[in-house]
This record gives C-alpha cells, structure tokens and sequence, in this order.
C-alpha cells in the first residue's frame, strides 16, 4: 500500500469520527430538550403549545416582520429559529393576555429567545428596519 494512500485512510477516518461526533451532540442536544420535566411537558412540547394557542393572534404584517428578523439566521437552523422565537412570543402573548400580537411582542419576544452571542446581529437587523431598541435594553442584559 502507497504512503499516500494510507495517509488518506488515516485523514479521513479522523474526518468522519469528528463529523460524527458533531452529528452526536447536536441530536442529544435535541434528545435533551424532548424530555419531559417535572410537569410532564418537555421545552419542546411547551413550545408548539404556546405557537397553537397563539396562531390566531397573528397578522399577515406580524409574521412578515418575524420573517424579516430571522432572515439572517442561516438557511439550516431558519425553521428551528423561527419556532423558537415564535414560541417565545407565544408564551408572552398569553402571559400578557393580549388580543393580537403586535410588534412589540415580536421584539420582546424575539431578544428573549435569541442567545446572548447572537444580540449583536440582532440589534443591526433592528436598526436596518428603524425599529428603536431604547425600551428593550434593560433585556440586552
């Protein structure tokens, strides 16, 4: 067997190896979120409860903006971003009781939901749409 083939073997073993590992965690990072807690509900199933309960409440221009502000989350985690975030709006929503969900709630929601590395990217993506940050930055913190 060449040298350079066994080279090869070697650098792509390591490659799947890592490539699995990578694989690995993210799904036990989903596995995690999927148990249930001590109510009986994982974050995951509290998640779509907030979304179904909140459907209605949601207007064309509403949706837009969550559209518009999850844009620069790249293509692959878009969909899981956008049900995060619109969970987290969800449960503000019912918190607050309110009757429609307004672009106040999708700001609020959206900076909880979205982790703290990530604000950067989001207050740019804020001040692109002239949208005034200065009521939400006690929630930077």
């Amino acid at each position: 067997m060449s040298t350079w083939f066994m080279w090869f073997i070697v650098f792509w073993t390591i490659f799947l190896v890592t490539v699995m590992f990578i694989g690995g965690y993210f799904m036990f990072r989903k596995f995690l979120k999927k148990l249930p807690k001590e109510d009986g509900m994982s974050i995951l199933d509290w998640q779509d409860h907030y979304i179904r309960e909140t459907t209605h409440l949601w207007s064309a221009d509403m949706k837009q903006l969550l559209e518009e502000l999850v844009s620069p989350v790249p293509e692959l985690f878009r969909d899981v971003a956008r049900q995060k975030i619109a969970g987290k709006i969800g449960e503000l929503a019912i918190d607050e009781k309110v009757d429609e969900i307004t672009e106040e709630l999708v700001v609020k929601g959206y900076i909880l939901a979205t982790p703290k590395r990530d604000h950067k990217f989001l207050l740019k993506k804020l001040r692109e749409k002239q949208i005034d940050v200065s009521p939400y930055q006690a929630l930077f913190k």
